[in-house]
């Protein structure tokens, strides 16, 4: 299993905050940041990414808006205030989750040992 696969739960949580940072980004210019920021650890590609977006729009957590680039449309995205408040809810819900992680492997220690 790759990390990748961790953070396709997260994927709504990462769109959330970067928009959050960025006020408004289109999906190739949010996938090109997050590319940046892991390094290149973690590639979002386009069938994963435009659904999320899409549901979000839909869900309200975010709105479009188109805009012409020469003979090209292109559409960016940014939080609406229900987004604002679900990105808070999403980052409170991944730190839980991550200190709950943690706590776990705090506690416990492994019973076998390595020559």
């Amino acid at each position: 299993m790759n990390s990748s696969a961790y953070y396709k739960g997260s994927l709504n949580t990462i769109i959330l905050h970067l928009l959050s940072t960025e006020n408004r980004m289109y999906g190739y210019e949010i996938a090109q940041k997050v590319k940046e920021l892991t390094s290149g650890e973690l590639k979002i590609s386009e069938g994963a990414l435009y659904p999320a977006l899409h549901k979000m729009e839909d869900d309200g957590l975010l709105e479009a808006e188109l805009e012409y680039i020469g003979t090209r449309v292109r559409k960016y995205y940014k939080l609406t205030q229900k987004g604002i408040g679900e990105r808070q809810n999403k980052l409170e819900e991944l730190k839980s989750f991550i200190k709950n992680i943690q706590d776990i492997f705090d506690s416990l220690k492994p019973s076998i040992v390595m020559p």
